[in-house]
């Protein structure tokens, strides 16, 4: 059989998409990767390609999430720093596991830097253990060569904190802060929270997509405008008031 021209970035990148809504295919003769994504203009396409040439296709076995979940649940032991351990241990638990695991990072990038090695080495080798137990022939290794995994660190207990008591307990810190806020300022502060809940829930349904610039500056407009509205309305309630008790005085005086 003819070796497999393999497009290896091509298919580590095929290995780590294990969502529901993309299938990939190796293609021996070329050692091209292709993705059929549901819901895309050429999915039929591409799935009529790959039926009408089926022995010319190998479909990619991705990593699962439970798998994935398992790399992170092995590198949190590895971190040296306590205080950054304990809030990796906190973040994995639970549902949004990953989301939260990538936002930790995000605030310490050396720490994080380390985590993609760590999860290459683990994604590599599960590419060379694929590529032996289908006992494909390759034109050329591998770049990253042979991978062994990483040591399997002991596992750490659990905190007994959960992690849904954190967040009860930033819900109430905000709902303090809000109750703290002057009159006028509320309407710009719903506008906000409902901008957020939005955006929220758009990286909730597993969409990739963001909210672009013109959605947020409307989002700003709007909470400007909102604000200077409620501001001119105390404004004016306050002036009422003071003619009212102005008018009120002058009653008294003419009554005396």
């Amino acid at each position: 059989m003819t070796p497999i021209p393999v497009a290896w970035s091509d298919l580590e990148i095929a290995f780590e998409r294990n969502g529901p809504e993309v299938v990939s295919f190796l293609r021996r003769s070329t050692g091209e990767v292709l993705a059929v994504i549901e819901g895309t203009d050429d999915a039929e396409r591409l799935r009529a390609a790959v039926a009408d040439d089926a022995d010319d296709y190998i479909q990619v076995e991705p990593c699962s999430s439970r798998e994935q979940y398992r790399w992170m649940e092995r590198f949190v032991p590895t971190v040296s720093d306590p205080d950054l351990r304990q809030r990796l241990l906190i973040a994995i638990d639970g549902k949004g596991a990953f989301r939260r695991f990538k936002d930790v990072l995000l605030s310490y990038p050396v720490e994080r830097e380390r985590w993609f090695t760590y999860r290459s080495q683990w994604l590599r080798f599960h590419i060379n253990r694929w590529i032996a137990r289908l006992q494909l022939s390759v034109a050329e290794s591998a770049p990253w060569g042979d991978v062994e995994p990483p040591p399997a660190p002991e596992p750490l207990p659990r905190p007994s904190v959960p992690a849904e008591s954190i967040g009860d307990a930033m819900r109430k810190r905000v709902r303090d802060a809000v109750e703290l806020l002057p009159t006028g300022e509320l309407p710009a502060a719903l506008v906000f929270l409902e901008f957020l809940r939005e955006r929220g829930g758009i990286e909730l349904s597993g969409s990739r997509s963001r909210l672009d610039t013109n959605v947020r500056r409307l989002a700003a407009a709007r909470a400007a405008a909102a604000s200077e509205g409620a501001r001119e309305c105390v404004g004016r309630e306050e002036r009422a008031d003071e003619d009212r008790i102005g008018g009120e005085a002058r009653v008294d005086t003419e009554a005396e």
